[in-house]
Protein backbone atom coordinates (compact mmCIF):
# COMPACT_ATOMS: atom_id res chain seq x y z
CA UNK A 1 0.00 0.00 0.00
CA UNK A 2 1.60 3.70 -0.92
CA UNK A 3 2.12 6.16 1.02
CA UNK A 4 -1.23 8.59 -0.43
CA UNK A 5 -3.46 5.10 0.01
CA UNK A 6 -1.96 4.36 3.30
CA UNK A 7 -2.85 8.14 4.28
CA UNK A 8 -6.47 7.95 3.17
CA UNK A 9 -6.76 4.50 5.02
CA UNK A 10 -5.75 5.95 8.49
CA UNK A 11 -8.46 9.10 8.02
CA UNK A 12 -11.22 6.81 6.91
CA UNK A 13 -10.73 3.41 8.96
CA UNK A 14 -7.93 4.12 11.58
CA UNK A 15 -5.23 2.00 12.38
CA UNK A 16 -6.61 -0.84 14.31
CA UNK A 17 -4.18 -0.12 17.44
CA UNK A 18 -6.45 2.20 19.13
CA UNK A 19 -6.71 5.37 16.50
CA UNK A 20 -9.79 5.59 15.04
CA UNK A 21 -10.97 6.91 11.55
CA UNK A 22 -9.83 11.17 11.59
CA UNK A 23 -13.18 11.54 9.64
CA UNK A 24 -15.42 10.24 12.80
CA UNK A 25 -14.43 13.99 14.14
CA UNK A 26 -12.74 16.18 11.00
CA UNK A 27 -15.39 14.79 8.33
CA UNK A 28 -14.71 12.89 5.47
CA UNK A 29 -13.49 16.34 3.51
CA UNK A 30 -11.20 17.26 6.24
CA UNK A 31 -13.75 20.25 6.91
CA UNK A 32 -14.37 19.61 10.70
CA UNK A 33 -17.52 19.72 12.74
CA UNK A 34 -18.27 23.60 13.94
CA UNK A 35 -20.99 22.58 15.86
CA UNK A 36 -18.68 19.91 17.89
CA UNK A 37 -15.89 22.48 17.70
CA UNK A 38 -13.94 20.17 15.76
CA UNK A 39 -11.04 21.77 13.45
CA UNK A 40 -10.94 21.96 9.55
CA UNK A 41 -7.55 20.14 8.87
CA UNK A 42 -8.05 20.03 5.37
CA UNK A 43 -5.63 22.54 3.72
CA UNK A 44 -3.18 23.31 6.78
CA UNK A 45 0.52 22.92 6.70
CA UNK A 46 1.59 19.55 6.60
CA UNK A 47 4.63 20.19 9.44
CA UNK A 48 2.53 21.84 11.62
CA UNK A 49 -0.54 19.31 11.69
CA UNK A 50 2.52 16.72 12.79
CA UNK A 51 4.02 18.34 14.64
CA UNK A 52 0.32 19.03 16.87
CA UNK A 53 -0.34 15.46 16.63
CA UNK A 54 3.31 14.99 17.87
CA UNK A 55 2.85 17.40 20.18
CA UNK A 56 -0.60 15.46 21.65
CA UNK A 57 1.51 12.20 21.72
CA UNK A 58 4.43 13.51 23.78
CA UNK A 59 2.18 15.78 26.22
CA UNK A 60 2.59 19.40 25.46
CA UNK A 61 -0.80 19.64 23.82
CA UNK A 62 -3.46 18.48 25.70
CA UNK A 63 -6.97 16.88 25.13
CA UNK A 64 -8.41 13.66 26.70
CA UNK A 65 -9.42 12.99 22.90
CA UNK A 66 -6.43 13.20 21.04
CA UNK A 67 -3.19 12.19 23.23
CA UNK A 68 -4.41 8.90 23.30
CA UNK A 69 -4.86 8.98 19.53
CA UNK A 70 -2.14 10.65 18.49
CA UNK A 71 -0.33 7.98 21.10
CA UNK A 72 -1.26 5.29 18.97
CA UNK A 73 -0.17 6.14 15.93
CA UNK A 74 3.49 5.99 14.69
CA UNK A 75 5.32 8.42 13.68
CA UNK A 76 5.02 7.39 10.26
CA UNK A 77 1.82 7.59 10.26
CA UNK A 78 1.30 10.80 12.33
CA UNK A 79 3.52 12.17 9.05
CA UNK A 80 1.06 10.62 6.68
CA UNK A 81 -1.91 11.67 7.81
CA UNK A 82 -0.84 15.01 8.35
CA UNK A 83 0.40 15.31 5.02
CA UNK A 84 -3.03 13.74 3.47
CA UNK A 85 -5.02 16.28 5.05
CA UNK A 86 -2.39 19.10 4.28
CA UNK A 87 -3.06 18.15 0.16
CA UNK A 88 -7.12 18.38 0.49
CA UNK A 89 -8.63 20.74 -0.91
CA UNK A 90 -10.67 23.39 1.47
CA UNK A 91 -14.46 23.09 1.28
CA UNK A 92 -16.41 26.47 0.64
CA UNK A 93 -17.66 27.50 3.99
CA UNK A 94 -21.40 27.98 4.29
CA UNK A 95 -22.26 32.05 4.44
CA UNK A 96 -21.72 32.99 8.13
CA UNK A 97 -22.75 35.99 9.75
CA UNK A 98 -20.37 38.46 9.42
CA UNK A 99 -19.01 40.34 13.18
CA UNK A 100 -18.93 44.38 12.85
CA UNK A 101 -16.32 45.67 11.57
CA UNK A 102 -15.51 47.79 14.90
CA UNK A 103 -16.63 45.13 17.07
CA UNK A 104 -14.12 43.66 19.35
CA UNK A 105 -13.41 40.65 17.42
CA UNK A 106 -12.39 42.55 14.82
CA UNK A 107 -9.97 45.26 16.82
CA UNK A 108 -8.21 42.78 18.40
CA UNK A 109 -7.68 40.80 15.05
CA UNK A 110 -6.50 42.90 13.13
CA UNK A 111 -5.43 46.08 15.41
CA UNK A 112 -4.39 44.56 18.67
CA UNK A 113 -4.26 45.74 22.12
CA UNK A 114 -0.97 47.41 22.49
CA UNK A 115 -1.97 49.07 25.93
CA UNK A 116 -1.54 45.26 27.79
CA UNK A 117 0.93 44.81 24.70
CA UNK A 118 -1.47 42.31 22.71
CA UNK A 119 -0.26 42.92 18.81
CA UNK A 120 -3.09 41.88 16.06
CA UNK A 121 -3.24 38.43 15.51
CA UNK A 122 -3.26 39.25 11.86
CA UNK A 123 0.59 39.90 12.52
CA UNK A 124 1.67 36.58 12.85
CA UNK A 125 -1.65 34.44 11.59
CA UNK A 126 -1.36 36.68 8.41
CA UNK A 127 -4.01 39.17 6.66
CA UNK A 128 -7.80 38.01 7.83
CA UNK A 129 -5.95 34.85 9.04
CA UNK A 130 -5.21 33.02 6.56
CA UNK A 131 -1.91 31.36 8.16
CA UNK A 132 1.64 31.85 7.94
CA UNK A 133 4.31 28.27 7.66
CA UNK A 134 4.04 25.60 9.98
CA UNK A 135 3.94 27.81 13.62
CA UNK A 136 1.07 30.23 13.07
CA UNK A 137 -2.38 28.37 11.64
CA UNK A 138 -5.05 29.37 9.78
CA UNK A 139 -7.24 30.78 11.93
CA UNK A 140 -9.75 31.81 9.23
CA UNK A 141 -12.66 29.78 8.85
CA UNK A 142 -12.21 27.43 11.94
CA UNK A 143 -14.87 26.87 14.30
CA UNK A 144 -15.50 29.44 16.82
CA UNK A 145 -16.07 27.33 19.55
CA UNK A 146 -12.50 25.76 18.59
CA UNK A 147 -11.00 28.61 18.45
CA UNK A 148 -12.22 29.75 21.62
CA UNK A 149 -11.52 26.71 23.21
CA UNK A 150 -7.66 26.69 21.84
CA UNK A 151 -7.19 30.02 23.34
CA UNK A 152 -9.11 29.30 26.93
CA UNK A 153 -6.32 25.89 26.46
CA UNK A 154 -3.53 28.35 25.94
CA UNK A 155 -4.81 30.65 28.77
CA UNK A 156 -5.09 27.48 31.54
CA UNK A 157 -1.54 26.31 30.37
CA UNK A 158 -3.37 23.04 29.36
CA UNK A 159 -1.85 24.16 25.81
CA UNK A 160 2.06 24.70 25.74
CA UNK A 161 3.44 24.32 22.43
CA UNK A 162 3.55 27.87 20.95
CA UNK A 163 6.88 29.11 19.56
CA UNK A 164 8.64 31.34 22.47
CA UNK A 165 4.92 30.70 24.70
CA UNK A 166 3.28 33.21 22.43
CA UNK A 167 -0.09 32.56 22.89
CA UNK A 168 0.13 31.85 26.32
CA UNK A 169 1.34 35.21 27.18
CA UNK A 170 -1.48 36.65 24.65
CA UNK A 171 -4.19 35.00 25.94
CA UNK A 172 -3.71 35.41 29.33
CA UNK A 173 -4.55 39.30 28.36
CA UNK A 174 -7.58 38.40 27.13
CA UNK A 175 -11.07 38.68 28.53
CA UNK A 176 -13.72 36.08 28.30
CA UNK A 177 -15.19 38.44 26.07
CA UNK A 178 -12.73 39.23 23.77
CA UNK A 179 -11.67 35.43 23.33
CA UNK A 180 -15.60 35.24 21.98
CA UNK A 181 -15.27 37.61 20.06
CA UNK A 182 -12.22 37.38 18.78
CA UNK A 183 -13.09 33.45 17.59
CA UNK A 184 -16.51 34.45 16.19
CA UNK A 185 -14.61 36.95 14.05
CA UNK A 186 -12.03 34.51 12.65
CA UNK A 187 -14.52 32.17 11.72
CA UNK A 188 -16.41 34.22 9.56
CA UNK A 189 -13.71 35.18 7.57
CA UNK A 190 -13.52 33.74 4.28
CA UNK A 191 -10.90 31.47 2.88
CA UNK A 192 -7.96 32.37 0.38
CA UNK A 193 -9.95 31.25 -3.19
CA UNK A 194 -6.61 29.32 -4.18
CA UNK A 195 -7.46 27.02 -0.80
CA UNK A 196 -10.90 26.43 -0.92
CA UNK A 197 -11.72 23.45 -3.82
CA UNK A 198 -14.10 22.87 -6.21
Amino acid sequence: MGNAASAQALASQGNGRGAPPCQSCHGTDGGGQAAAGFPRLAGLDAAYLARQLEDYAEGSRASAVMQPIARALSARERDAVAGYYAQLPVAAMPAAPKPAADGAGATLATRGRWSEQVPACEQCHGPGGVGVGAHFPPLAGQPAAYIESQLKAWQQGSRRNDPLELMQHLSRALSAEDIAAVAQWFAAQPLPAAKVGK
